[in-house]
């Protein structure tokens, strides 16, 4: 295992900085993402969950709204199908996942 680079003291420990580290940056990351923004690239990346997500909640809306209306055999089926509509949304997600793996090479 590689030593750690050299650390430099700059007058001495202060518990309340961190330490300076000739090569690093701290900042490597850009600034945060927005959640619109980061719904938009995820939904880019699998647009698949978003699908079975609508899908799951368009099921269940109609099928409560059938129990409310005394359609009871329309409402079972209406039930089944957004445990359909949420396997393939529990899918779509490892799918991705998967993917994203392969993708990045681990």
């Amino acid at each position: 295992m590689a030593a750690p680079g050299p650390v430099s003291s700059e007058g001495g420990f202060d518990p309340s900085r961190p330490p300076t580290i000739e090569g690093f940056t701290p900042s490597v990351y850009s600034p945060p993402e927005s959640f619109k923004e980061k719904f938009l690239r995820k939904t880019r990346e699998n647009p698949m969950v978003p699908i079975g997500c609508l899908g799951t909640a368009a099921a269940l809306t109609y099928g409560l709204f059938c129990f409310h209306r005394g359609h009871s055999q329309r409402s079972q089926l209406m039930m089944r199908t957004r445990i359909a509509a949420q396997g393939f949304t529990v899918a779509a997600i490892l799918v991705g996942l998967v993917a994203s793996a392969m993708k990045s090479g681990h």
